[in-house]
């Protein structure tokens, strides 16, 4: 069974730090791109963060740049989105997705999505 799974989130205070990870199950990332994306209440859906497959190249939102930082384990099929000096504004359910010829940050192109986890941040 194919499956994203996302893990790691939950409530932290503003300044904190969480660390997100999306794993696979079913099928091997080495071949796809990640993205990760993330919903407000009233919100649309926006487009985090990317890794690329071949040569890991990174793109990030310009509201998360200098404090997110995703990357990729391939031993453990993980992608991983390390959020520093996190803010109220990225309070959100965070989702992982998986596609072979994706968009940066633009939600087109995915074939897989995780079910996605909550992250608050809240004083």
């Amino acid at each position: 069974q194919v499956q994203l799974v996302e893990s790691g989130g939950g409530l932290v205070q503003p300044g904190g730090s969480l660390r997100l990870s999306c794993a696979a199950s079913g099928f091997t990332l080495d071949y796809y791109a990640i993205g990760w994306f993330r919903q407000a209440p009233g919100k649309e859906r926006e487009g985090v963060s990317c890794i690329s497959s071949s040569d890991s190249n990174t793109y990030y939102a310009d509201s998360v740049k200098g404090r997110f930082t995703i990357s990729r384990d391939n031993a453990k099929n993980t992608v991983y989105l390390q959020m520093n000096s996190l803010k109220p504004e990225d309070t959100a359910v965070y989702y992982c997705a998986a596609g072979f010829v994706v968009v940066p940050l633009h939600y087109v192109g995915y074939d897989y999505w995780g079910q996605g986890t909550q992250v608050t941040v809240s004083s």
